[in-house]
């Protein structure tokens, strides 16, 4: 009968008998496993302290075997990031200087233990630099500066530039256009500043975010600007842009895609036509409006604007005059067939991106730089892709009306499957 192996005791496992004691204490005591100062801490570094030593020894019989004179020189001090905490490591030294490390490279101020990781989806979840801290100290017993937080969070910063400078589709069939403001230190003070976002829906009906941008105010001249980009980045159609209401929007998106239908958004429309509106009134006349832009043809919703102004128009006809300045730009989801008009009439698709973004970082009050702005919310929206980046509901049916109305200039942008 064959003897079974000897079980190895935990005394086979951990010689030094004060640690051993120690760790049992530590784990008995239901305190993080990983924490600053802890027992699994100094555990690690007297692991990874062994194995440099080890690697060093490797290397001086490598060395004398080839019949290289060489030995050792003592130890470089270095103070290493861990999930375990911080770690007080020596990298021994040659005479020669040839010595290099693998398990901790130099200039290397991390052990691979998915920290960064960890602090780029603690920031991507809304939180500041300040939060991160506190809570890799809550969570893991870690101590690390907030300079250091901002660094490894701009490590995404290429990513970010690669990303806004990446070619888009040659053509989408919707582009919703839409600012959201922000508090940004800039020039010392802090200051409100207008995040420019892009929403398309191309060819094959797949949602995506085309471009973000930063600029002190709103203005259909910065609109034009970005236009411009994505018409640099390979958008050379666009079927129809949706828009809110900003003066000269609609001429700044004329002039780069002088093709484009442009979809004045009816429910900025109403929320401006009811801004000065007396609160006794402010109920019918939506509901009067709403007879308008609910009717089912553009002859139809001429005659309830007609209607309205004979209702309203003695009282409010700066409302009703608005109406008619904007009528084109308004009415231009009647020429669509049911399920596009829905798509088209209003930006609330951006607009609930925007939602996402401030619920992501609410109880944030302001950003130190415009990098820093946008570089947690693309972190936000990237974490929370599935959010945002989905097909469009009902597109087969969408895409057929989209080839019978626009032809080969819809379809020749067609993926072939």
């Amino acid at each position: 009968m064959t003897k079974g192996k000897k079980k190895e005791t935990l005394a086979d496992l951990i010689p030094d008998a004060d640690l051993r004691d120690r760790m049992v204490e530590h784990l008995y005591s239901k305190k993080p496993l990983l924490s600053e100062g802890g027992v699994f801490s100094e555990l690690l570094q007297s692991m990874v302290n062994k194995m440099l030593d080890g690697e060093a020894t490797d290397f001086l019989d490598e060395e004398r075997a080839s019949g290289q004179e060489n030995k050792r020189n003592g130890y470089t001090p270095k103070q290493l990031l861990s999930a375990a905490g911080p770690l007080s490591i020596r990298t021994p030294r040659d005479r020669n200087g040839d010595f290099e490390p693998d398990l901790v490279e130099k200039g290397q101020r991390e052990l691979s233990s998915g920290v960064d990781e960890q602090i780029i989806a603690l920031y991507a979840q809304g939180n500041s630099v300040e939060d991160v801290r506190r809570l890799l100290g809550r969570l893991y017993g870690l101590s690390v500066s907030a300079g250091k937080i901002s660094a490894i969070t701009d490590k995404v910063l290429p990513e970010i530039q690669s990303w806004r400078t990446r070619r888009l589709r040659s053509m989408y069939a919707i582009i919703y256009l839409d600012a959201v403001h922000f508090k940004v230190r800039y020039e010392g003070q802090y200051t409100s500043r207008a995040f420019y976002t892009v929403y398309g829906i191309d060819a094959e009906g797949q949602r995506d975010l085309l471009g973000l941008y930063i600029n002190e105010n709103e203005g259909a001249s910065r609109w034009g600007l970005v236009l411009e980009d994505l018409k640099d980045r390979g958008v050379e159609d666009v079927l129809v842009f949706c828009t809110d209401d900003l003066a000269g929007f609609s001429e700044a998106i004329s002039e780069v895609y002088p093709l484009a239908i442009i979809q004045k958004c009816i429910v900025h429309k109403v929320r401006s036509s009811t801004r000065f509106v007396d609160d006794k009134d402010s109920k019918s006349i939506r509901k009067d409006l709403r007879t308008v832009y609910t009717a089912p043809s553009r002859e139809a919703a001429r005659t309830a604007l007609e209607a309205f102004a004979v209702t309203w128009g003695g009282k409010y006809s700066r409302l009703v005059d608005s109406w008619e300045t904007d009528w084109e730009e308004l009415m231009a989801f009647m020429d669509y067939p049911k399920d596009l008009r829905r798509m088209i009439y209003t930006t609330n698709p951006v607009e609930a991106l925007h939602r996402i973004i401030r619920k992501l970082i609410k109880g944030k009050a302001a950003w130190v730089s415009d990098t820093a702005l946008i570089k947690q919310i693309y972190l936000c929206l990237m974490h929370n892709e599935k959010s945002w980046k989905r097909n469009a509901n009902g597109w087969k049916s969408i895409q057929r009306d989209l080839i019978q109305k626009y032809g080969e200039r819809y379809s020749k942008h067609l993926v072939e499957k």
